[in-house]
């Protein structure tokens, strides 16, 4: 009887067990699916997935809207306008150039009176031009010129008959310019280099005293002095022309050829001419500023001998001696000569350059 209960409590206390060992795995079991379904997502892992194979190794960047795109290209252009080349009246190698650009487009007449005090006193020329946008091109500025520029150009030239310029031209220009573009607002200028442009003015000026050649002939009167009245007769019969410096001259698509002057140096005047007297009369060339030297030369001796012919006297050059047909052939080669070295630098005589570098 005492087995038997002993029996059955010993299968029942196995049996608890087994409840509460099974209880247990079922618990763990639930906690596990429960853990698994936290950690699942409904979303499609694109790094796990197998790609199409349309699009192995292409890789996609993020794109941007048609806006932005257009916002971006804007952005790179660049905001700063294109200088204009330099104006055709001018030269690189004869004159200093300044390039200015305003922000805002401003009244020529107001830059031309800053420019004109702020840069007085400069023994060359000084030239102002400003750029018309509308018909793309440079127009010189004057007193009175009209209209509105973005650019504006004012060019120092470098060399004339009395020399090159100095360090104080050089300082005045370039800081005369820079205080005109100060007072308008104007970007800052590029300034060019002091010693690169004195030394080119310095050459530049080297080789015009070189062929600076002035060729003249004379005519003296046998009988001691010629009348003006009779001057005025035999020049304008020929076609030369008496202009306000006090001298005739031989002029063609006008521009003077040679000139007719008073060997004693005194000026003709239309009202002077009456009762003036003088011993003899120079024919001279201007052989840097004539084009085709040679033949207006051959041309000034027909015209001194006709003169001669005419009013009783000789050709002579400046020793008094007979200025015969050999003479007259050894200078006109040496006209040549001296033009043929201007072309070659590349500054033919008688042409736009010339006729600012040689200015009397």
């Amino acid at each position: 009887m005492d087995s038997e209960l002993q029996i059955a409590l010993i299968g029942a206390g196995l049996a608890a067990v087994v409840l509460v060992v099974g209880y247990n795995k079922w618990q763990e079991r639930k906690h596990r699916r429960d853990a698994e379904r936290a950690f699942r997502s409904e979303h499609r892992d694109v790094l796990l997935e197998p790609r199409a194979e349309g699009d192995a190794g292409e890789r996609r960047e993020p794109g941007i809207g048609a806006a932005e795109e257009e916002a971006r290209r804007f952005s790179e252009v660049p905001l700063k306008r294109t200088a204009p080349e330099l104006p055709r009246l001018l030269d690189a190698r004869a004159d200093c150039v300044i390039r200015v650009e305003a922000i805002e487009a401003l009244d020529v007449g107001t830059v031309w009176l800053m420019q004109t005090e702020q840069l007085a006193g400069l023994s060359k020329p000084v030239r102002w031009f400003g750029f018309n946008d509308a018909e793309n091109l440079w127009v010189p500025l004057g007193p009175d010129s009209t209209g509105a520029c973005h650019w504006f150009c004012a060019a120092l030239q470098l060399v004339n008959r009395q020399g090159s310029i100095g360090e104080t031209d050089f300082m005045r220009f370039t800081g005369g310019v820079q205080r005109v573009a100060d007072a308008i607002m104007a970007l800052p200028p590029g300034l060019p280099l002091r010693a690169e442009t004195l030394h080119k003015a310095t050459e530049l000026d080297r080789f015009c005293a070189d062929v600076d050649v002035q060729i003249g002939v004379n005519i003296v009167a046998r009988d001691g002095q010629f009348e003006g009245r009779d001057i005025q007769r035999v020049a304008e019969r020929l076609g030369l022309r008496l202009a306000p410096d006090g001298c005739y001259h031989a002029v063609e698509d006008e521009r003077s050829l040679f000139t007719l002057a008073s060997l004693d140096g005194g000026a003709f005047s239309a009202e002077g001419l009456r009762g003036l007297v003088t011993r003899g009369l120079t024919l001279v060339i201007d052989v840097p500023r004539v084009a085709g030297g040679g033949p207006v030369f051959d041309r000034m001796m027909r015209t001194a001998n006709e003169i001669a012919a005419e009013l009783g006297g000789e050709v002579v050059d400046d020793n008094r001696a007979p200025f015969g047909a050999e003479a007259a052939a050894i200078i006109r080669g040496q006209i040549e000569q001296f033009q043929a070295r201007m072309e070659e630098f590349g500054l033919p005589a008688g042409g736009p350059l010339a006729q600012r570098l040689f200015a009397l």
